[in-house]
């Protein structure tokens, strides 16, 4: 009556539950720190970058494609509507940059399905990490397409990133320590 859930069941589960929980993030974030916006889609603080963090960091390859999807949702019909190759990049930066934090990470500290060995400090050089891989992924799509004053928008992301990551992945700690402990069996 319990069957284990086929791989290909679960990677889509974490993919939709990656796109829901990504989708509600950017809406909030649009709700509450839309005036903290320094430019469209750069914000002071901007919480959909603790989902990238998190998302992957829980589901891996999973979670990326997931940010993905939604991504791509978001900046196609939002925030770049008619501007496909705006769009496309930003999405694109806006996965690869947490999904290559994760990789490092899993290399380097061999995380575990649980989390379990992610300790503190090795979840703020996470943040940090994501909050420089974004940041500079954007910039340099947009060096190379000729934008100006690029070290104001990529300061300005780099805090708004590490602060939305800092709120998601706190909120979500905070979170977990009210769930009961799983009982152990004897």
């Amino acid at each position: 009556m319990n069957q284990p859930v086929s791989p290909f069941r679960m990677n889509l589960y974490m993919v939709l539950g990656t796109i829901c929980l990504h989708g509600l993030v950017m809406v909030a974030n649009e709700l509450f720190f839309r005036r903290a916006e320094f430019l469209q889609g750069i914000g002071w603080i901007y919480i959909p970058a603790g989902t990238r963090l998190l998302c992957t960091l829980l589901f891996g390859r999973a979670g990326a494609v997931g940010l993905l999807i939604a991504g791509w949702f978001a900046c196609y019909w939002y925030y770049f509507p008619g501007d496909a190759i705006r769009a496309t990049s930003g999405t694109l930066a806006g996965a690869i940059g947490p999904y290559l934090v994760y990789v490092i990470a899993q290399r380097r500290y061999g995380l575990q399905a649980s989390l379990t060995n992610l300790t503190a400090r090795r979840l703020l050089l996470c943040a940090l990490g994501c909050a420089l891989a974004s940041p500079l992924l954007h910039h340099i799509w947009f060096a190379l397409h000729g934008d100006d004053n690029l070290l104001p928008g990529f300061m300005v992301m780099f805090i708004g990133d590490l602060a939305g990551a800092l709120i998601v992945l706190y909120t979500a700690k905070g979170v977990l320590a009210l769930l009961p402990r799983p009982q152990r069996l004897s």
